[in-house]
């Protein structure tokens, strides 16, 4: 399975490659957040949901971090850029 999300952006005529290692970190950390307000916005299992089995909220977690993924992949919010941007500028001035 791969696990990369690479999307390639441009923020302000800046270019950002898709392989770059950060530039991937950028786009975990987006999921996560979409995949936390995916639940939050009501997108997780239900009481009558499939019989309500013991494994039917791992399984919907699954299906939001996979969402959130697709999202990323889509373009996103533009979270990552800002996280990527963060992360490139402290790594340059530190």
């Amino acid at each position: 399975m791969t696990d990369s999300l690479s999307v390639t952006s441009e923020i302000g005529g800046r270019s950002i490659p898709p392989k770059n290692p950060v530039r991937l970190v950028a786009e975990r950390l987006e999921a996560s957040f979409l995949a936390e307000m995916l639940k939050f916005g009501g997108l997780e299992s239900k009481e009558n949901d499939f019989g309500d089995s013991a494994g039917e909220s791992q399984f919907a977690s699954f299906h939001r971090e996979a969402l959130a993924r697709e999202m990323v992949r889509a373009g996103g919010i533009g979270l990552a850029d800002v996280f990527f941007y963060s992360m490139m500028e402290r790594s340059n001035g530190s």
